[in-house]
This record gives C-alpha cells, structure tokens and sequence, in this order.
C-alpha cells in the first residue's frame, strides 16, 4: 500500500537520491532539505513501506496565491505506470493548505514527453484547461545543453 503525507526532512536524502537515480534534472540535496523544511505544506513524498517511491516538490508564488508551481515530479522507476505522479499532485491540491489554489503551473521542457502527458491528464481529470505558453527561452540557460521551458497551466481547479 502506498502513502502520501507531507515530507520531514529525514526525506529529504532520498528525493535526492531518487532524482539521482533517474533522468530528473538534479539538484543539491540541500535544496530537497530545505523544501521538506520549509514547504512541507506544498509538497508531497509517496511511500511504501516506509520506502519513499515518489515525491513532488511545490510552492505557491507570493505573486500568484491561487497557483501551486509544481517544480519537480519524481517517480521511483520500478513504480512507473501506476499512477503515482498523479496521485501525488491531486493529493496536493486536495489538501486544505491549497484551498485556494485554483491553477497548477509547471515549466516543461518540449522533450519531456511524460511530464507534458503527467499535466494533460491532469486537466482532463479536472475537466479544465491546459495551456501551454512560452516562459524561459534557451538562451537563458548557460551552456548548450538545456532545452527551452514551456510553462503549463491547469486550471481553473474546480474544488
């Protein structure tokens, strides 16, 4: 049986080390720590026995109190395709910290196929809308390894 509930930062080892383990863009785990610590409330660890096998981190914009920006999705691989990342992020926007959350806001990059399907279902399970806009262009990245950021909005989020 798995669990959602909000992440300690005991936690905060094994979302990095899940996104390690995977083709998620990495972080430090300092970042994990700190988003268990300070944003419990909008982000969510999926366990099975105690094993953390998912998680999304998340925080609502001071400029936008009616949106959840969802900055990662991370999905231990031998629980793909069971739904988890759905479940997570509907587990999020149910909880009564996110009341007033009416949009979910993600950045997508044009190549990552699950995460753009991950936020369509989500609109259809909603019966909302998706829409898809262009946010942080390639040249803002260093380097020429980072693909541009669509930015995806669902909502409004009928509750």
């Amino acid at each position: 049986m798995i669990t959602f509930e909000k992440p300690k930062v005991e936690d905060g080892a094994a979302m990095w080390e899940l996104v390690n383990n995977s083709t998620l863009d990495s972080n430090s785990v300092y970042k994990y720590i700190m988003m268990c610590e300070y944003f419990a409330e909008t982000c969510v660890v999926a366990k099975e026995d105690d094993k953390l096998v998912g998680f999304v981190t998340a925080f609502i914009p001071p400029e936008k109190p009616d949106a959840v920006f969802i900055w990662q999705v991370g999905v231990d691989s031998s629980q793909r395709g069971k739904g988890i990342a759905s479940r997570l992020l509907n587990h999020l926007i149910e909880r009564e910290y996110c009341q007033d959350v009416r949009f979910v806001e993600a950045t997508v990059t044009p190549s990552n196929n699950a995460s753009q399907s991950l936020f369509r279902k989500l609109a259809r399970d909603h019966q909302t809308e998706c829409t898809v806009t262009e946010f942080f262009k390639e040249e803002l990245f260093p380097g020429d390894d980072h693909e541009e950021e669509l930015n995806f909005r669902v909502g409004p989020i009928e509750k």
